[in-house]
């Protein structure tokens, strides 16, 4: 067995094609390669709950704060754990949102499009 350090798309393309994928293959499952944990700071507690909600929806996750579910404090940060892929599902999800979710999706996407460049 050998532990693959993979912490880029390049990084995760190289490992894919020296074990035979096809470049189809490396298209299709690079974003699923790339894990990230991100913090969001001083998310409205609502919205940790949505964004919560959308994460597991996608197969992903969000630590939230335990004042969150019953909104006891207004803000939590938020740490999301997801795949680029997973986050790419999640944010037409979070762009339908209130509570500052769309500005979330778009922070969300600007960070995925400068990693994948």
């Amino acid at each position: 067995m050998q532990i693959v350090q993979i912490n880029n798309a390049n990084a995760a393309a190289k490992a894919m094609q020296e074990i035979g994928v096809t470049s189809r293959g490396v298209e299709i499952m690079v974003e699923k390669a790339l894990f990230q944990a991100i913090r969001l700071e001083r998310v409205d507690t609502r919205a940790a709950n949505i964004l919560k909600q959308t994460m597991l929806s996608q197969g992903a996750e969000a630590a939230v704060s335990a004042a969150t579910i019953n909104l006891a404090a207004p803000y939590t940060d938020v740490l999301v754990l997801a795949t680029v892929a997973q986050l790419r599902r999640a944010i037409p999800r979070l762009q339908e949102q209130p509570w500052g979710l769309k500005a979330v999706a778009k922070e969300l996407e600007e960070y995925i499009n400068g990693i994948m460049a």
